[in-house]
């Protein structure tokens, strides 16, 4: 399991060498099936790991009045970009799942590919990012590995039972489903977990 400079170190290299199969290009499939089911009421949302910025401008187009972070500067260099192309604002910052301050507490929460990444290395950490950030009534979409499918390559798993052993404390898990991730190679799909929760 690697440490947190091990991992920014990953990401970085990741985004310098265009290694990033989760970078498809395309808002996440899951994320709009939900936002077109009216399962994300609010209007202020914050994005945690907006990676390029795919999700996000998808998200704003929606009226949300979106902020999204990135620990990996050259990933929210490229969401400024596209924001700026697209005529889309977006409040863009590099900042840490595990400590900075994200302002809030927001109506919406999305994560693709954090909860069950950061897990590994600084849970806690992460749940009083969230914590902070959302108040009774917030909605959060995560959108995580599944353990259920093993794969050599491809993104962290968690179990249904320490999905809902971590989360549950804090949050009302509303609705769990299985799908599976895009990436930029359409024969590679691995299994996903969909969790919509609501804080306590």
């Amino acid at each position: 399991m690697p440490n947190e400079i091990e991992d920014r170190e990953h990401f970085v290299k990741a985004y310098a060498t265009g290694q990033k199969p989760w970078d498809s290009g395309l808002p996440s499939p899951e994320l709009v099936r939900v936002l077109d089911a009216g399962l994300l009421p609010g209007k202020t949302l914050l994005e945690i790991g907006c990676g390029t910025g795919t999700n996000a401008l998808e998200l704003a187009r929606r009226g949300y009045t979106v902020t999204a972070f990135d620990y990996v500067e050259q990933a929210v260099e490229a969401a400024r970009a596209k924001s700026k192309a697209a005529g889309v604002k977006i409040e863009l910052k590099v900042g840490d799942a595990t400590k900075d301050n994200h302002g809030g507490p927001y109506d919406v929460i999305f994560d693709r590919g954090v909860y069950h990444h950061v897990r590994r290395m600084n849970l806690k950490g992460f749940l009083t990012t969230v914590e902070h950030a959302s108040r009774k009534g917030t909605r959060w979409l995560s959108l995580a590995g599944n353990a259920k499918e093993k794969h050599e390559y491809g993104p962290p798993t968690v179990s249904e039972k320490d999905l809902r052993a971590e989360l549950e404390p804090l949050f009302k898990i509303i609705d769990l489903r299985e799908f599976r991730f895009g990436t930029d190679k359409e024969e590679f799909r691995p299994l996903a977990w969909s969790i919509l929760m609501e804080r306590k």
